[in-house]
């Protein structure tokens, strides 16, 4: 066991962990941060997405000790479900969530791409996401969330 200290949601945790514990166990198991899920545990879905350093990760194939001192940035960071940022505010009144699953994946790819992207096209916010799989189908309300995003933060 390694302590560890991350740097989540702009707060230090000092963690006790095996230097290959995935990021995605460290932030549920140990830090209690249930905005990320475990999906395929190999890279591919999406549903453990976070921001380390403003770059959307896949955190159940990151090392938890690598990241150490990083700037690491859950679904919970983004705002809280009393009072959601503007980015979960979109998806919500979009309905963009059926069974939810991949909606954290979704918001913080979206998140991390729009930080770089100020007026993506339909298209661009369509390629940027299809990483993330969902298997509920809901990819075109998705995508309306991150357009209603847009649309409000430039009003």
């Amino acid at each position: 066991m390694t302590q560890t200290t991350l740097l989540v949601n702009g707060k230090n945790k000092s963690i006790n962990i095996d230097d290959d514990t995935p990021l995605l166990y460290a932030l549920r198991d140990d830090l209690n941060m249930k905005g990320p899920k475990f999906g395929c545990g190999l890279g591919q879905c999406g549903a453990c997405t976070v921001h380390v350093d403003g770059q959307a990760i896949r955190s159940c194939i990151t090392p938890a000790t690598s990241v150490s001192g990083k700037k690491i940035t859950t679904l919970e960071g983004l705002g809280t479900s009393a009072k959601p940022g503007k980015l979960q505010q979109a998806f919500i009144d979009e309905q963009a969530a059926q069974c939810g699953y991949c909606i954290n994946g979704m918001i913080m790819t979206a998140s991390a791409f729009l930080a770089k992207n100020k007026n993506p096209s339909d298209q661009q916010i369509a390629d940027a996401l299809s990483g993330n799989l969902c298997r509920c189908g809901t990819h075109q309300r998705i995508v309306a969330a991150v357009r209603r995003y847009l649309t409000n933060s430039l009003t």
